[in-house]
């Protein structure tokens, strides 16, 4: 098993919870792959490769076959069951597959154009469910699936060289203007997201800087800079502090709530490296 020896313990806890929901590699008997947060199919995917764990490891490539086995032919993915099919988890099922090392994958290049012909009129995606009512606000894309898509898009050819994700980038810029919650599903700038959440879980202030880094158009925007500066003041001795976390992982050593974490601080290099 391949990963970073230090966190072995936390690989091991992470394993433990493999078949909490009555199935293996952590889902349930009828494939609801998001469910158990964040011991789901897809978060624990998410926790193992950011501890090291590759697709030569026979767990990510037998649930890599799970979750291609959820996957349509016009590139959607059903991560409910039987349940709806929605953009948010289509983005969710691109971004975690890029990190399983299947951004190469002809279904998910297939997923890849699918995202590129139904993104939002004013960029980035959204779900047509209104669950907050039919507001001014709803007028924009949802950034926490927009900030994950766009994540995705960072291991493909079309990074910096697709104009049509521009307006996604251009989207979350605007929203560190905004502030207030916006899209059907009401993002906001606040409080919360203000505090480095790791490992990346949601939208977020760490998250939202560590993917916006990756993107030509944000680079040297004076909205990004803010936003990197509001990290960096944060920071301890040059180190990323876990300000929040699922309580849940409180036992994993990599990401421990008020503490400096290695790990998160090697994300943080990288967007350094970014900007270079």
């Amino acid at each position: 098993m391949t990963v970073i020896k230090e966190y072995k313990e936390d690989v091991e806890k992470i394993l433990s919870h493999r078949y909490d929901l009555g199935a293996d590699y952590w889902t349930t008997e009828d494939k609801r792959l998001i469910k158990g947060a964040p011991f789901s199919t897809m978060e624990s995917m998410m926790l193992l490769t950011e501890l090291g764990m590759d697709d030569s490891d026979s767990i990510i490539e037998e649930t890599a076959k799970l979750i291609f086995s959820t996957w349509r032919e016009d590139g959607c993915f059903q991560l409910t069951g039987k349940g709806a099919i929605l953009p948010c988890h289509t983005v969710n099922a691109a971004n975690t597959l890029c990190h399983m090392g299947y951004s190469e994958d002809e279904r998910v290049q297939t997923t890849f154009q699918h995202l590129l012909a139904t993104q939002y009129e004013l960029g980035g995606w959204r779900c047509n469910k209104f669950s907050y009512g039919r507001g001014e606000e709803t007028l924009y894309a949802n950034p926490g699936p927009t900030l994950t898509g766009l994540n995705a898009f960072r291991f493909t050819p079309y990074l910096n060289q697709e104009s049509t994700l521009e307006p996604a980038v251009e989207l979350l810029l605007e929203h560190w203007r905004i502030k207030r919650p916006i899209g059907p599903c009401h993002y906001g700038i606040g409080t919360l997201f203000m505090q480095p959440e790791y490992p990346f879980r949601t939208y977020n202030l760490f998250y939202y800087v560590y993917v916006l880094s990756f993107y030509e158009k944000a680079k040297k925007d004076e909205r990004f800079l803010e936003a990197l500066k509001a990290l960096q003041e944060t920071m301890e001795d040059g180190k990323i502090v876990v300000m929040r976390t699922n309580n849940k992982l409180a036992k994993l050593s990599f990401c421990k709530k008020g503490e400096p974490s290695e790990l998160a601080t090697k994300r943080y290099q990288e967007i350094l490296e970014n900007l270079q």
